[in-house]
């Protein structure tokens, strides 16, 4: 199946962050407080699956204060935080009523390598550990943390039709 057949049928954008959301690099500061890096335009491609009704989640083997509110500031229904992730997988497949083949998972690492595998769209970016970049169905252009989730979220929105109705307000 091609890239745009998978992308047509996805209803639940699934994220990790260390590596998508962000450049991977963790930022701590002499109090322990951590800081993150985003991407204004992955939040923006956030908001335009939001806007025509596509849901999206985050699944981290870490806690953060920091992904929590951009994850609020972004509209991401729900964060999965300090979790073994694919055994998380069926309750996110239930909470969101969706199948495998209407995931679209982007991950990086070793940890995201059996939810890529089960993604109806699995997706990797070019920082990524060879591992997953070799199991994943498409590779984005742009690097984690520097557009990359901005590119997948166009690529579902013109796959399923969708891009006019959520960027037209931008263009009036």
């Amino acid at each position: 199946m091609d890239i745009q057949a998978r992308a047509a049928k996805i209803k639940l954008l699934l994220l990790d962050v260390d590596g998508v959301l962000t450049d991977g690099k963790i930022v701590l500061s002499t109090s322990g407080e951590e800081t993150k890096n985003f991407d204004v335009q992955d939040g923006l491609g956030i908001l335009f699956l939001k806007k025509v009704g596509l849901k999206c989640a985050i699944i981290t083997a870490r806690l953060s204060r920091v992904v929590k509110i951009r994850a609020r500031q972004i509209g991401i229904d729900r964060v999965y935080e300090n979790h073994y992730k694919i055994e998380s997988l069926e309750g996110i497949k239930r909470r969101f009523k969706v199948r495998d083949d209407e995931i679209c998972f982007m991950g990086d690492d070793f940890i995201d390598i059996s939810i890529l595998k089960r993604a109806g769209l699995s997706v990797s970016v070019p920082n990524g550990v060879d591992e997953a970049k070799r199991v994943a169905h498409y590779i984005t252009k742009r690097r984690g943390g520097e557009g990359a989730v901005r590119e997948v979220c166009e690529l579902i929105l013109k796959a399923q039709g969708k891009w006019v109705e959520a960027t037209k307000r931008y263009f009036e």
